[in-house]
């Protein structure tokens, strides 16, 4: 399966958690970093490099290290388990092509439905004025 082969080319970092949590805290490396380099990699080809690399560009260094860490849970097991998870679906979902939009023409019941909102909230703020009394045409 093509989850194993990513498995071995991704590096983990562990460090203390930021925050409160008192002694625990202090003494114990539950932090977890996820390391990838999409650009080396020798899972992905070319093409899968470039849509990666151009649909996940905020996430990824300018040396094309992906990272992804996790400080949220007390245990540095449940800690990487969740930055695999949150890679998978990162991979998975930047892989995934995106369906064409269909174009589609506005039925008239579409256009006369927008004319009246667009007459309601025209009224609407013609309500809003002040009345003048001495003003009469």
């Amino acid at each position: 399966m093509r989850n194993e082969e990513f498995l071995r080319e991704i590096k983990f970092r562990t460090s203390r958690s930021s925050g409160s949590g008192g002694q625990h805290v202090n003494k114990v490396e539950t932090r977890v970093e996820l390391v990838f380099n999409v650009w080396h990699s020798q899972v992905l080809d070319a093409e899968e490099k470039a849509i990666i690399s151009h649909k996940l560009k905020n996430r990824i260094s300018k040396y094309g290290f992906l990272q992804i860490s996790s400080q949220a849970k007390r245990s540095q097991l449940l800690n990487k388990e969740r930055t695999l998870d949150l890679f998978f679906e990162l991979i998975k979902k930047a892989l995934t092509p995106q369906k064409a939009r269909i174009p589609v023409k506005p039925t008239k019941k579409m256009k006369a439905k927008r004319l009246q909102n667009k007459r309601h909230h025209s009224e609407k703020k013609a309500n809003r004025k002040k009345v003048n009394l001495h003003n009469r045409d």
